[in-house]
């Protein structure tokens, strides 16, 4: 008599490959999870302005770490911006207290930078590759502001 083996049902092997899976599943969320300052902390002006302005400095906002790593490419170094962080920002306070520049409210260079950043970073991509993905894309603008 030859013993065959048994076939495992098709639930314990779908549990299985779903369980392997989950540990990649959060390691890849954690990775896009992306903070966002709340829309009542902005200005007047910014909570008035369109959805893509709002979301750009909610973002700016919460991420300054990312912002200050990018250049804009509008101009506004010869306003003093040194990235593309203070396109939103002016400066924070010892307190805390955040004090918003309202350049990026009719630069949509400034906007448009911060949207692909925003996009990239849920994609997974490094902030060296973002910062080369804005170097190439926006250099036809004019001269980035951190050279």
């Amino acid at each position: 008599m030859t013993l065959r083996p048994r076939a495992l049902p098709p639930l314990i092997i779908l549990t299985a490959l779903i369980a392997a899976a989950l540990p990649a599943c959060g390691s890849v969320s954690e990775a896009v999870k992306l903070h966002m300052m709340p829309l009542e902390q902005l200005p007047d002006e910014v909570r008035a302005a369109p959805a893509s302005v709002r979301t750009a400095y909610q973002f700016a906002a919460a991420n300054p770490q990312v912002m200050e790593e990018l250049p804009c490419y509008c101009g506004c170094g010869a306003i003093g911006h040194d990235s593309n962080y203070d396109c939103y920002i002016a400066g924070v306070e010892s307190g805390g207290a955040i004090r918003f520049d309202s350049h990026a409210l009719g630069c949509s260079i400034c906007v448009d930078i911060t949207q692909d950043a925003t996009r990239m970073l849920k994609a997974g991509k490094s902030l060296a590759q973002i910062r080369a993905y804005v170097d190439s894309t926006y250099a036809q603008y004019g001269t980035s502001n951190m050279e």
